[in-house]
């Protein structure tokens, strides 16, 4: 099933409307990416339940929205400007760049572009990856601002705004869901590596000692650990990778990512971060205890996930195929369409009535995506909605007209309940709960 899975997994995605190359009729563009009916639904379900477990259910973290284009100070004070970097080397006999440290995408390059000749590389340089843009009609050094490189920003220049207006006390958290943008010179397989981004963070703050920082640096790496299991992730496929000393981030005192085995190797989709007081101290911003007077600049603890990543990695952990059918074994609460109703024959009105008039009770009752349908035989529906990741399909028969019960079938197992009509949003409930 391994074999050529990234193909697959690619073709569903567009064949299905999951994920579209951007600007895809003018011929793309390099590390864009447009999420289609299937993939927004499985995108916002992902960030509705990150949400949900960071804010909704805990008391000590509260959010942000920030803007995407912030004063240009900011970036310099953050040190993005001086160290939000990549060394380059690039090919001279076609001038394609490549990031120094990936020795293997160099190597293969001068095989399989350049098979017969020596290649000759430049020296490294550094390629700031903040991507420029300019505001105002004249574009000059004055008018010129930055997309945000990481929406981590957006929680520091806020910290005093929240503080004072949320009356939140240390320890506490700044979440924050939202796009990001980098440079990247070579995006690729597939939505892993992109220009444009979504990222899910949190902010934590802590007292300013090395023990309490790392009491909370071990409390959210089990906790976010933790989150993508319980959703359905093999654990298996999962691993802590430490930075060593000489690949930390210019802001970070310790860090480690949570790696996914994809078919592209391991790979990275969430950071686990000590920043240290390295944010507010740059910002010169400083925490107030209003019990005791004592007065300190914070420690940050950082989660930050990319969504683009995570719902890669979803859909490839969750994607099985046998003999008969594909099926993506996606957690109920991530699924893109939670229900799939369908008429046992479409051209038999009764049936089709009925099976319309549960399908609009069941939209308006169930949290989620409901879908009808009445194409082709029912044994395609099934596949069709198998393909997708529909846990539950409620089919209406000629036994639906007599005595009120219809077929539910488990995506998983294929097994089949018979359930009352009047029953089945209770049903559901509970099977998503």
């Amino acid at each position: 099933m391994t074999e050529g899975l990234m193909e697959k997994i690619v073709a569903l995605c567009k064949r299905r409307g999951f994920i579209y190359p951007g600007s895809e009729i003018y011929g793309g563009i390099g590390g864009f990416w447009d999420y289609g009916p299937l993939g927004v639904e499985l995108k916002n379900n992902i960030k509705r339940e990150w949400w949900k477990s960071m804010v909704y259910q805990r008391d000590d973290v509260v959010g942000v929205d920030a803007a995407i284009i912030m004063n240009p100070e900011v970036w310099k004070a953050s040190g993005h400007v001086e160290a939000f970097a990549d060394p380059l080397v690039e090919c001279k006999l076609c001038h394609r760049r490549f990031r120094a440290d990936k020795t293997d995408e160099i190597r293969e390059h001068g095989k399989t572009d350049h098979p017969r000749l020596i290649v000759d590389w430049t020296n490294a340089r550094q390629f700031n990856l903040l991507v420029k843009a300019h505001l105002g009609i004249i574009e000059d050094k004055q008018s010129e601002v930055f997309l945000r490189g990481e929406i981590t920003q957006g929680a520091f220049v806020n910290f005093k705004n929240i503080v004072n207006s949320s009356r939140v006390k240390i320890p506490f958290g700044i979440a924050q869901i939202g796009k990001a943008f980098r440079n990247e010179i070579t995006p690729g397989n597939f939505t892993y590596r992109s220009r444009e981004f979504e990222q899910m963070e949190l902010e934590f703050f802590v007292e300013a000692h090395e023990k309490e920082a790392e009491r909370w640096f071990t409390k959210w790496k089990e906790e976010r650990m933790r989150w993508y299991v319980s959703l359905g992730m093999d654990e298996k496929k999962l691993r802590f990778r430490k930075h060593a000393d000489t690949e930390l981030a210019h802001y970070a005192k310790a860090a480690e990512d949570i790696e996914y085995e994809a078919p592209f190797g391991w790979s990275e989709f969430e950071g686990v971060h000590n920043r240290g007081d390295w944010d507010l101290s740059r910002h010169k911003l400083n925490y107030k205890d209003e019990e005791t007077g004592k007065e300190f600049t914070p420690w940050v603890i950082e989660t930050s996930g990319g969504v683009d990543r995570s719902t890669l990695f979803f859909l490839i952990d969750s994607y099985f195929e046998d003999a008969k059918r594909v099926v993506l074994k996606l957690h109920p609460k991530l699924a893109p369409v939670k229900v799939a109703v369908f008429p046992l024959l479409a051209n038999k009105l009764p049936l089709v009535k009925l099976a319309k008039d549960i399908y609009h009770n069941l939209k308006t009752k169930i949290d989620g995506m409901i879908a009808f349908d009445d194409r082709g035989n029912i044994g395609k529906r099934y596949y069709s909605q198998d393909e997708i990741g529909t846990p539950f399909c409620v089919t209406v028969d000629f036994q639906s007209l007599e005595d009120k019960t219809v077929t539910v079938r488990d995506r998983d197992t294929m097994k089949q309940d018979r359930v009352k009509m009047g029953k089945l949003v209770e049903y559901f409930k509970d099977k998503f709960s």
